[in-house]
């Protein structure tokens, strides 16, 4: 059965990022609304929607909705999602769920409460590079996880005068608060290290020990150009490494004999390093951030099957930590 879908938020990410991908699956996206008319109205050509709202109770009151889906702020986040829930519709957001931990738990309540699924927008859990690796890791040939290294860079883009760094966490490292376990296991302490060059331009580094033994190390900071290679995952096991690169390109580095003074050198499947990288030449409408591989979860979630697509639970648990990380840095 198609889902009806009622969208809340007409932005740049939405249009260009969220329902391109989400209209490749079996849903109809019955109602849009935005605050802005121009942003609505362009949105309801693009995707061929007549029925635009500019308050969020109107579209709630959208005859035959199934399910509605958000990309706004984060306080609307927690408002609108609250008002689906008691609607009795299933939800999904984009992160952050909310502006602060204590909201998520809002949240989490009013799902478990109405008995709907509220599913949010962590997608780089299906960001390509990242589930090859996670899959690697599951099929058991890895072996355990040891440690985990890498960096989650940006900007200084969410500010400008006074600087203020909450929607620099909220919209970029929240990522990482739940990257982390997906790639490894629960985490079990964190602790924190920065340094500010001037104010707006932070790195730091988190520690992770994880519930598995392993242990962890991401930088994050503002510091980067937008336009370079901003992101990087290692995963460490014994005498095997993942190494992930920019989302999209991976190698798989295991236990090769020296080649050097070998004649009888050759590539042996079972122990050489295997590289992938996707053909961005080929005329394929593939994703490699992971927006369709997460709405391909969500939307059945949304109808009520069973799915790997990130809950609220897990919402909360990565807010939680984001805390964490920022009473430890004190910013």
């Amino acid at each position: 059965m198609t889902l009806k879908i009622g969208w809340i938020g007409c932005g740049v990410h939405a249009t260009q990022m969220l329902l391109p991908q989400l209209v490749r699956h079996d849903v109809q996206i019955a109602a849009l609304c935005d605050i802005d008319g121009k942003r609505l109205a362009d949105a309801g050509r693009q995707f061929g929607v007549q029925a635009l709202a500019s308050d969020v109770e109107s579209l709630l009151r959208t005859p035959g909705l199934d399910a509605v889906g958000m990309a706004v702020g984060p306080d609307q986040h927690l408002a609108f999602g609250k008002a689906a829930l008691e609607r009795g519709l299933g939800v999904f957001m984009e992160k952050p769920p909310s502006g602060s931990a204590a909201g998520a738990r809002e949240l989490l309540a009013a799902s478990e409460k109405a008995k709907k699924p509220l599913l949010v927008g962590f997608m780089k859990r299906y960001s390509v590079g990242n589930k090859i690796a996670a899959n690697i890791v599951k099929s058991g040939r890895f072996g355990d996880v040891l440690g985990l290294t890498g960096y989650y860079m940006t900007a200084p883009g969410y500010f400008a005068g006074n600087v203020d760094y909450t929607g620099f966490f909220l919209h970029h490292c929240v990522h990482y608060m739940d990257l982390v376990s997906f790639l490894v296991s629960p985490v079990r302490s964190m602790s924190a290290r920065k340094v500010e060059k001037t104010p707006g331009r932070v790195l730091f580094h988190i520690g992770f020990e994880f519930e598995c033994g392993a242990i962890g190390n991401i930088a994050m900071g503002t510091i980067q150009s937008r336009g370079t290679p901003v992101e990087r995952i290692e995963l460490m096991g014994d005498h095997q490494r993942i190494e992930v690169e920019d989302v999209i390109e991976v190698r798989w580095h295991r236990n090769p004999p020296f080649k050097t003074d070998d004649p009888a050198a050759t590539l042996a499947d079972h122990v050489d390093t295997l590289t992938w990288k996707p053909n961005f030449t080929a005329a394929a409408n593939e994703d490699p951030k992971g927006y369709y591989s997460l709405l391909a979860d969500v939307v059945p979630a949304l109808g009520g099957a069973q799915t790997a697509a990130p809950t609220i639970a897990d919402g909360v648990i990565a807010m939680e930590r984001l805390e964490t990380m920022r009473r430890e840095l004190s910013l």
